[in-house]
């Protein structure tokens, strides 16, 4: 099994969730989060006060799934991820030692 974080724009979301229910991924997580990379941040004005913000606001999606669907979950990711623009974002792949569902007790990949 794979664990797969995603860190993507907040706008690419509903676009995201569509892309993996199409590929019969049956459950996500999505967290707000703050963060930088090359792009550093960026420039905003206010009220007529420019300010720089350090950290840009980008959601974290994580899905858990079988190894042998994982490649084809990261190229589908990657699809409905892109802006064609930095920070765009980044994807992450870790294994997954166990999983166990809490209200039956199933383990594995039964449990995803």
């Amino acid at each position: 099994m794979k664990l797969i974080t995603a860190i993507i724009t907040p706008q690419k979301l509903d676009d995201v969730r569509q892309a993996l229910s199409g590929l019969s991924v049956t459950g996500l997580t999505a967290t707000d989060v703050r963060g930088f990379g090359r792009q550093k941040g960026h420039r905003e004005v206010y009220r007529g006060a420019e300010y720089e913000v350090q950290f840009t606001p980008k959601v974290k999606v994580e899905v858990a799934v079988p190894s042998a669907l994982a490649d084809r979950v990261v190229e589908v990711l990657v699809e409905a991820a892109n802006t064609d623009r930095i920070g765009a974002g980044k994807i992450f792949v870790q294994s997954i030692e166990t999983a166990v569902r809490i209200r039956t007790g199933e383990q594995g990949e039964q449990a995803l």
